[in-house]
């Protein structure tokens, strides 16, 4: 009887956010349908690999409906939206349909939605706690922005380790090479000082190894440090327009403006 009440407690729950989020609900059959005849074609062109990110995909977008339903909180629509359709771009454009090679921004824009998106978890997870009474917190609307910031950095940088650790153990390439033409080097210092100099207009690298010779036109070929960086930066350009957005609700509490949108809210 108790697991009976307790399915059916689950199924209302599932209803309530069905009609309250109906055009999350919509999308979410929409990409579901698409990523399930991806892993139909993946399974028939022998894509194991592929067909996992598809299986992946699904289980991630089962996410933001297990928060509300688990935690009792409140997604917005809005930014339950833009979850779903970060998860589908990373997973199935961005790594089956290749878009992170077709498009050279592509990269950019998920790194920068990522750090929005980890900027709302941890702002929402110290706003929520902050006017939950049991807790006695009463901390600042900066000090909450601040929170959500560090938090939403701090995932990025794990996210770097990641990407390092699977191209150094695992021989992938997460960390993409990039061509520059300028280096400031002191190893390539003649005098053998730590005095850095300056490679500039380079027109040419060559990596040879004991069975093939490389040639990189126009340039230096850099692993992953400009790649990294620039992840970062765009993080944290993420992360700060959020807390931005945050900072201005938590200190108006104007359930009518834009920033609504975005925060994460304790069920009534």
């Amino acid at each position: 009887m108790k697991k009976k009440k307790s399915k059916d407690r689950l199924v209302d729950r599932l209803k309530e956010q069905i009609k309250t989020h109906k055009k999350a609900f919509a999308l979410y059959m929409f990409l579901r349908l698409l990523v399930l005849i991806t892993l139909v074609l993946q399974l028939l062109h022998g894509n194991y690999e592929n067909a996992f990110l598809c299986v992946l995909t699904l289980i991630l977008f089962l996410i933001p409906s297990f928060i509300e339903s688990r935690f009792k909180l409140d997604l917005p629509e809005t930014l339950e939206i833009i979850i779903l359709l970060f998860i589908f771009s990373a997973e199935i454009l961005g790594e089956i349909q290749n878009f992170y090679s077709v498009f050279s921004n592509w990269d950019t824009i998920l790194h920068t939605i990522n750090g929005f998106l980890c900027a709302a978890i941890g702002f929402s997870l110290i706003d929520i706690l902050n006017r939950y009474e049991k807790f006695h917190l009463n901390l600042s609307p900066l000090f909450v922005a601040i929170v959500g910031f560090c938090f939403s950095m701090t995932i990025g940088v794990l996210w770097e380790f990641f990407e390092y650790g699977a191209d150094k153990y695992f021989h992938t390439d997460m960390q993409k090479d990039k061509i520059v033409e300028n280096i400031y080097s002191v190893s390539l210092n003649p005098e053998g000082k730590n005095v850095p100099i300056k490679v500039e207009d380079i027109l040419e690298t060559n990596i040879i190894t004991s069975e093939n010779t490389y040639v990189i036109d126009d340039g230096y070929l850099d692993i992953g440090i400009v790649d990294t960086m620039g992840d970062l930066f765009v993080n944290f350009i993420g992360a700060i327009v959020y807390c931005v957005i945050g900072y201005i609700y938590v200190k108006k509490r104007d359930n009518g403006s834009l920033a609504q949108k975005f925060i994460v809210r304790m069920k009534d």
